[in-house]
């Protein structure tokens, strides 16, 4: 029991302070639509195919101002979201109107805060290290449950520390931690395994990565290159032909060497807020490559698919964002107070006190 103490101590030290951004950066975002203060923000959503299929071709018609990506309006943010690439975009309102634009995300506080908390500002490394966070803070809380155990006659629930104190500090840490155990394993997991997916094989089974790959895989389309002109409003009309009670979500152009246009609808019964229903139409003529029905994927597969929505609080309404704030301000809590105990708040080493012996020993032996 010593040994996983002191493990659990000296891992937190590090890797708290990854957790502590996690979880402060995630209790923000999951209200991010909410603190987006522009005109037109708070429009209705609006799916009328004509009029989606008009601002599509507004926004795409024109080369040399056309975004790599457009995402529609939603129920809570009344404006499209350009993205132009290196960080740059705007918002719109739902007839293709400029109302913010920005050269780079440090310009708009909700794009940096996502890219701290998906990729710590810095790529494919960053979101490494996240899952490597996430993994361990799921260890930290089975590991802090077993060092719970021993010490559970003298629980007692506060939200902050007596004071700031180390044993203090460690008692707070030990009692608030299992009280926020499940929100913590929620958070945690579902979050590792969207950076991880192997995390799946879990409790999906041992095939589920596989599955998945093979399920979420876009079709294989020719390599071409995209066209000047294309009939935007067409992959509209034939997107919503298609799926008639699926909502229009977002519009991408190639990637890499694809040569696909991504068009993502969500269906009713779909929990990810950008849905898994998906066309792709070749970048040379427009013309449909091909098609997926979220509703016939897998349960698998569907199952995986909730784990964001479950993240990120894109699920429940207000209720359920206030538990996963909650959550993230614990985690944040939490991974600040053990790096502050581990690394500087050290117990004080108690003075040394002259032995009495010794004080009259030496006086007798300078007395004359």
């Amino acid at each position: 029991m010593g040994l996983l103490d002191t493990l659990h101590r000296w891992a937190g030290g590090f890797v708290g302070l990854v957790l502590a951004i996690l979880g402060l950066t995630g209790a923000i975002l999951v209200h991010r639509d909410a603190w987006i203060m522009l005109s037109h923000a708070g429009d209705a959503q609006i799916q009328s195919t004509r009029i989606l299929a008009a601002t599509t071709e507004r926004l795409m018609a024109d080369p040399a101002t056309r975004p790599q990506s457009v995402t529609f309006a939603n129920a809570n943010l009344g404006l499209d979201r350009l993205d132009f690439g290196k960080g740059a975009g705007a918002y719109t309102d739902q007839a293709g109107t400029i109302v913010s634009q920005w050269p780079s995300q440090w310009a708009r506080p909700e794009l940096w805060l996502f890219d701290l908390h998906h990729h710590l500002l810095s790529g494919d490394i960053g979101e490494t290290i996240i899952g490597i966070a996430g993994v361990a803070g799921l260890l930290f809380v089975i590991t802090g449950t077993i060092l719970w155990w021993r010490t559970r006659k003298t629980f007692a629930f506060r939200l902050l520390p007596k004071r700031l104190s180390r044993p203090a500090i460690v008692r707070h840490h030990r009692d608030l931690g299992i009280v926020a155990a499940p929100l913590l394993i929620l958070s945690l997991l579902t979050g590792a395994t969207l950076v991880f997916r192997p995390i799946s094989a879990l409790f999906l089974g041992p095939s589920a990565p596989a599955t998945i790959d093979a399920a979420l895989k876009p079709p294989k389309g020719p390599k071409v290159a995209l066209a000047g002109h294309l009939d935007w409003q067409g992959m509209i009309v034939v997107a919503r032909a298609r799926f008639p009670d699926a909502e229009l979500r977002s519009l991408s152009l190639p990637r890499k060497e694809s040569g696909l246009i991504t068009i993502r609808m969500k269906r009713p019964q779909e929990w990810l807020p950008n849905g898994r229903t998906t066309l792709w139409f070749a970048a040379d003529d427009g013309r449909l490559i091909g098609a997926r029905d979220a509703g016939s994927l897998s349960n698998v597969v569907a199952a995986y698919n909730i784990l964001y929505p479950l993240h990120a609080a894109k699920v429940g309404g207000l209720g359920y964002r206030l538990v996963m704030t909650v959550s993230g301000l614990v985690l944040g809590l939490l991974g600040t107070l053990s790096v502050w105990s581990f690394w500087f708040k050290r117990p004080a080493r108690p003075k040394s006190r002259p032995n009495p012996r010794s004080h009259q020993n030496l006086v007798r032996n300078v007395t004359p």
